[in-house]
């Protein structure tokens, strides 16, 4: 990574009313939980439905990364 993308990684994005950005999360943020939410239904307690959930939780957070972070 070179230091442009260091810093655009930790820096902190507000979202951006402009691009339609906090819609956008809440689009993500939706699907991630309806997601979450099945899993936790139809898959038995285990070890590996805690990592599925956790993998969901992962994808929102990068989903939601990706728009903030490329449209600073």
């Amino acid at each position: 990574m070179s230091r442009i993308d260091l810093e655009a990684a930790f820096t902190y994005h507000a979202p951006r009313e402009d691009t339609n950005q906090p819609q956008r999360f809440n689009q993500i943020n939706l699907a991630a939980r309806a997601l979450a939410e099945v899993i936790e239904a139809v898959v038995p307690d285990s070890p590996e439905r805690t990592l599925a959930i956790r993998k969901v939780q992962e994808a929102r957070m990068w989903g939601n990364a990706a728009i903030a972070i490329n449209e600073a």
